[in-house]
């Protein structure tokens, strides 16, 4: 604290003391001696009392202006035998005092590592950890750990005995560290003033963190998170999701597509109207696809609006418009139409949740804007009947469609440490017929000579994966699609649709899937965990 700004603190605390008939001390103009025997530190904690100065006959207590009447009755009835004065300190002063009486212990943050099963040593180690610091530090170190690790969310679990902490790494969880409930109040109040939400609602919230902490040890770490937090039998559970890519990493050659998909990809984003559409459950890289698209899009002879909920990444040159929920009374798709009144190039929906916002979207699309936007379905043909569900029958439809992709990721096997197999007559049946149902034009692999390859482990890697690829299905409007969408809504159906694009040449996710588990990029059972 600045010395000006200290002696005015003085100055006002020596002005209420005199307001309130008490005595008051500087204590800057004190020779700070500690009596460790008169209070325990615990108690000059919870009291706002520090010993100034004791002897066998005399104790001289520093309270402040917030420690109540209660406690100075309390304390003269207590040290009945002593001659008790009371001074008024400043609150800066008890901070000084309390650090010499209860001085910081210095703490050794160590890296978190994981392995295939509950490490009890090291969850332990981390959990104690955490219990020592305070509550700014914790959120601080959980993040830079999960940021370290590659982590995309940390989720906070409230359990009957405690509190779990979680971190997703490639896609699966591993417990990192438990907590107690008092400490976790702790950690949840820094969590939600950071994020703006309440700790006493009853409702799902939703919030979003954006700044730099420094840890005890002056390390500063840079949090960009969205908050998720939902009430459970148990307490309070937040799910954070990590967002500290570089604007670097939206580039299109780093979304994994095949040389075809490339190809459908930048054919399609540079036409100058249409709707695009990236489908997946959560987590399954959506909103980095649509960032890599945008980025590709970003010229300066372009303008592109983006509404978000929340904004994520901050990209320069693109107008990025937060909108939570409802803002100011206006629904997410009247505040679409406005952007569409701002002429723009390039329409952004973070996603599409509605049917007003589905019509607006497709408006737009037929309008002269590109719109692109993500989707909840489970397959790019699913994504289209919700949404043929949603607008209704329109001759127009399939003209403002110009690509669905649907896509997941499972984890990518480390080539250093992943160990070739050739699979058993079962298995091969099984592939044999995804393979067979590929599309004419797409080479296939030879049934008789397929080498597969299962997850290894070293020291370095205990898991035997390292990163993430995206399985990926692209439905374009091919003439014979096209003609699908004019038939009755109740002869349209997802399993139709799906047959009429493979037959046209897309490669459905689980055929994307069995090909990148034969060429050695990821385990077939990875596969079947995360494609039907």
């Amino acid at each position: 604290m600045p010395v000006d700004q200290r002696t005015k603190d003085e100055q006002l605390t020596q002005r209420r003391a005199h307001l309130l008939g008490l005595n008051y001390a500087d204590t800057r103009q004190l020779t700070k001696q500690l009596y460790k025997d008169i209070l325990p530190v615990k108690e000059m904690y919870e009291l706002k009392v520090i010993p100034l100065y004791g002897d066998e006959h005399h104790i001289r207590f520093g309270i402040t202006t917030t420690t109540a009447q209660q406690t100075i009755d309390k304390l003269r009835d207590r040290f009945s035998d002593f001659r008790t004065d009371f001074f008024i300190i400043s609150e800066a002063g008890y901070r000084e005092y309390m650090l010499l009486y209860d001085p910081p212990k210095k703490v050794e943050y160590q890296n978190i590592s994981i392995s295939p099963v509950e490490t009890t040593d090291i969850v332990a180690d981390v959990s104690a950890t955490l219990e020592k610091v305070r509550p700014d530090d914790m959120l601080a170190y959980l993040v830079q750990q999960a940021f370290r690790l590659k982590a995309s969310d940390i989720h906070l679990e409230c359990q009957r005995q405690n509190v779990r902490i979680r971190f997703r790494v490639d896609g699966v969880l591993h417990p990192v560290a438990y907590l107690a409930y008092e400490k976790y109040r702790h950690l949840l109040s820094v969590v939600a003033s950071a994020a703006d939400v309440s700790t006493d609602a009853a409702e799902a919230q939703s919030g979003h963190i954006s700044r730099t902490y420094k840890l005890a040890t002056d390390q500063e770490v840079t949090l960009n998170l969205r908050v998720e937090t939902i009430p459970t039998v148990y307490g309070m559970d937040v799910v954070m999701r990590l967002f500290n890519l570089k604007l670097d990493y939206f580039v299109l050659a780093n979304l994994g597509l095949s040389e075809q998909e490339s190809v459908i990809v930048n054919d399609i984003i540079q036409h100058p109207t249409g709707m695009v559409l990236v489908v997946g459950p959560t987590g399954s890289g959506k909103t980095t696809t649509l960032y890599a698209l945008i980025n590709t899009l970003n010229q300066p002879e372009r303008k592109i609006i983006t509404l978000e909920d929340p904004v994520e990444y901050n990209m320069p040159g693109v107008t990025q418009i937060p909108v939570h929920g409802e803002l100011e009374g206006q629904s997410f798709a009247e505040k679409l139409r406005a952007v569409l009144r701002l002429d723009p190039d390039v329409v952004m929906v973070g996603e599409i949740r509605d049917q007003d916002t589905a019509k607006t979207a497709l408006q737009g699309a037929l309008t002269g804007h590109l719109v692109m936007s993500t989707f909840h379905a489970a397959s790019a043909a699913a994504a289209l009947t919700r949404m043929l569900d949603m607008v209704g029958i329109n001759p127009l439809f399939a003209s403002a469609m110009r690509l669905i992709m649907a896509q997941r990721l499972v984890r990518r096997l480390d080539d250093a440490t992943k160990q070739p197999y050739v699979p058993d007559e079962a298995l091969k049946a099984q592939l044999k017929k995804v393979i067979d149902s590929l599309p004419p034009d797409i080479e296939r692999p030879d049934i008789n000579r397929l080498t597969l390859y299962r997850p290894g482990k070293s020291a370095e890697n205990p898991f035997g994966f390292s990163g993430q690829l995206a399985l990926r299905e692209q439905l374009i409007m091919t003439p014979g699609v096209r003609d699908m969408l004019k038939l009755p809504a109740n002869q349209i159906t997802t399993e139709a649709l799906e047959a009429k694009a493979v037959a046209e040449g897309m490669r459905t996710m689980l055929q994307d899937g069995v090909l990148k588990a034969a060429a050695g990029l990821t385990a077939i059972e990875e596969i079947y965990r995360v494609v039907e």
